[in-house]
């Protein structure tokens, strides 16, 4: 599950004053990143187009026969958007939700993102395994000490290539998978399902104006190497998150809305001051953090594994510590975490097994091991399943078959029941899928596209049909960017929000097609040329030849292109492109860590990625007021 960098922004205008850095590398989608695969946990940033000389006339809504002028739907967003990140305490939750959905709607009537599916995530598992089932932010976070394998004492499974065991390090979900049996958080989501729990700690406080918070810990966990955990190895931990030039998640800790934003000081080149973070050691078992501003979303973001604790000095790679192991040891030979599982050995881009920690705080694991085989080829992991050498598996696309699958919805809308037996798999095995919270999706740069020719593809655009003719039906089809496990109003608010879709749900309409380019003046006797740009993926090659051949003699010439992921993405961010896919993945359920990058004012190409982050959409040249 290949997934690129994320981008970097810092603070270009006081009107985004709590937007800042995001930053980071990713390989597999654990923090929302630009995607170039749709299997599953692939995500991604999105890119905008360039200037090609269109008329310029999208994104405007246009007047209400007034005095005043009706306000543009990127005026509707970004005053949302302040408003959402300007009231960030408790008591605040309901406006909140109420902005963000507006944000939403802005962007569904100016159709400058069209969402096309929500990644599913499937399991299969041979009935001799009994492990709990996963949710929708993937079973990545998944410990295993809960699960159990008939007659053998050990767990098999396969996983990607990665190259590092260090938390600080980890940005996809191949060492995700690993790391989480290995080292804990003070929260966490068990088995991935999106509600937050205690892990490390028993309680927290938050001050009234909602910048300090005061975190108590357990006083039973040790390491792996029996010392006890204390406060003072909590601080020592998330100092390395800013200080350490290995740390790939700076931004997470420092950032607000979309990470801690805990306060630091830095130098005049930019760099942190060493233990300038403001985490105080209270005593062995309480930590305060000072935040640069009210946080909702403290107790999701820490549960990141960036925010796993490790023993104090155990890597020399900050001031103040000569460290007991290299770096380079600690990244791939040894760990010292709390979690239920002890490194046993990793061999890069062959295998990697975990030992029961027996002194483990909470239950201790019925299995004995826990092995992945390296296997980047699809055929050869699906051979290896087939001989029951994995226990865990997934079933590639050209070996699923979707009627296969017997299942029925739970009550957190995941599909359980079984599959098969079906071609080569000749025994029927345990089956789930969860919508993941995840969006994919074609989005357009406005400055360059009528609104008009956005809205048409939106008519046209039969979601189920794709997901089902060109996806295998391994999708849940998507109209909205934030997913329905996240929706600010609940399942109820979704529904609200479905019923007011204004490009014929669930069907390709023409006729709707045809009515908003006439309203535009654009016909097949004066056509508009439109190039969507895929990256190397046959599946979105193919949605995109669908959607060209659907929309074909309305007055829109489509033409397909294809770039190399990093192509796409660094001509998104130079404004050169019109229509194109990609994929955000959420790296914890909270809505600002994704809508972001819709705020108007983010969406500006010509200040990224220095000053900038957000999707490639150049919305805010739609703004009454454009920011200098």
């Amino acid at each position: 599950m290949p997934d690129p960098a994320n981008g970097e922004a810092v603070e270009s205008s006081k009107r985004r004053r709590l937007l800042g850095l995001l930053g980071g590398g990713a390989a597999v989608s654990l923090a929302g990143c630009s995607d170039q695969e749709p299997s599953d946990g692939d995500d991604g940033s999105d890119g905008s187009d360039g200037e090609d000389g269109m008329d310029g006339e999208d994104g405007e809504d246009g007047e209400d026969g007034g005095d005043e002028p009706e306000r543009t739907n990127a005026d509707k967003a970004q005053a949302a958007w302040e408003r959402a990140t300007s009231n960030p305490l408790p008591e605040d939750e309901d406006l909140r939700q109420e902005a963000y959905i507006e944000m939403e709607e802005a962007l569904r009537d100016d159709a400058g993102l069209i969402p096309l599916y929500h990644g599913l995530t499937e399991r299969f598992w041979y009935d001799y395994v009994d492990v709990p089932l996963s949710g929708a932010l993937g079973a990545h976070w998944q410990q295993y000490n809960t699960t159990t394998v008939e007659g053998d004492t050990d767990l098999n499974l396969v996983n990607s290539t990665f190259d590092e065991l260090d938390p600080i390090m980890s940005t996809d979900t191949a060492s995700s998978a690993v790391i989480t049996q290995i080292y804990e958080n003070l929260t966490a989501f068990p088995n991935g399902v999106p509600e937050i729990e205690n892990q490390l700690m028993s309680e927290y406080e938050v001050s009234e104006d909602g910048t300090t918070w005061t975190f108590t810990l357990r006083d039973d966990v040790q390491f792996h190497d029996g010392t006890e955990m204390t406060a003072q190895d909590v601080k020592y931990s998330w100092r390395r998150t800013v200080e350490s030039e290995n740390s790939e998640r700076a931004s997470f800790t420092t950032n607000q809305p979309v990470g801690l934003g805990i306060d630091v000081e830095t130098d005049d080149d930019g760099n942190v001051v060493s233990d300038s973070l403001a985490v105080e050691v209270i005593d062995d078992y309480t930590i305060e953090i000072q935040l640069s501003g009210p946080n909702p979303d403290v107790l999701d973001v820490i549960a990141y594994s960036s925010f796993a604790v490790i023993p104090e000095g155990y890597v020399g790679d900050i001031d103040g510590y000569d460290g007991e192991v290299s770096h380079q040891e600690f990244s791939t030979e040894v760990a010292n975490g709390t979690g239920p599982f002890e490194l046993g050995e990793f061999n890069v881009d062959e295998d990697v097994t975990v030992v029961r920690n027996d002194d483990y705080y909470g239950e201790v694991a019925d299995v004995e091991e826990v092995n992945w085989e390296i296997i980047e080829d699809t055929q050869a992991a699906w051979t290896y399943a087939l001989e029951q050498n994995a226990d865990i598996f997934a079933v590639p696309t050209f070996a699923y078959e979707q009627d296969a699958i017997d299942a029925e919805t739970d009550d957190r809308g995941r599909e359980v029941g079984t599959y098969g037996p079906e071609g080569e798999l000749n025994e029927e095995v345990n089956y789930l899928g969860v919508s993941e919270i995840s969006t994919f999706y074609f989005g357009f740069n406005v400055s360059n596209t009528q609104r008009a020719v956005r809205q048409a593809i939106a008519y046209v655009m039969n979601k189920e049909q794709i997901v089902q003719d060109v996806f295998a039906g391994r999708g849940t089809p998507a109209y909205s960017f934030l997913p329905p496990a996240i929706w600010p109003t609940g399942n109820d608010g979704y529904n609200t929000f479905l019923d007011e879709y204004p490009y014929s749900l669930g069907e390709s309409d023409l006729q709707g097609a045809q009515s908003v380019l006439q309203e535009a003046d654009i016909t097949s006797d004066d056509p508009v040329d439109l190039t969507l740009t895929t990256y190397e993926s046959e599946v979105f090659q193919t949605a995109g030849e669908l959607i060209r051949d659907l929309i074909s003699g309305t007055g829109i010439n489509m033409s397909l292109e294809t770039a190399q992921f990093s192509t796409l993405q660094s001509r998104g961010e130079d404004g050169d492109l019109e229509m194109y896919s990609l994929g955000w993945i959420w790296s914890w359920p909270a809505v600002p860590y994704g809508m972001f990058q819709l705020e108007p004012l983010n969406t500006d190409t010509s200040t990224m990625p220095s000053e900038t982050n957000g999707f490639y959409l150049d919305w805010q040249t739609q703004l009454e007021e454009e920011a200098e």
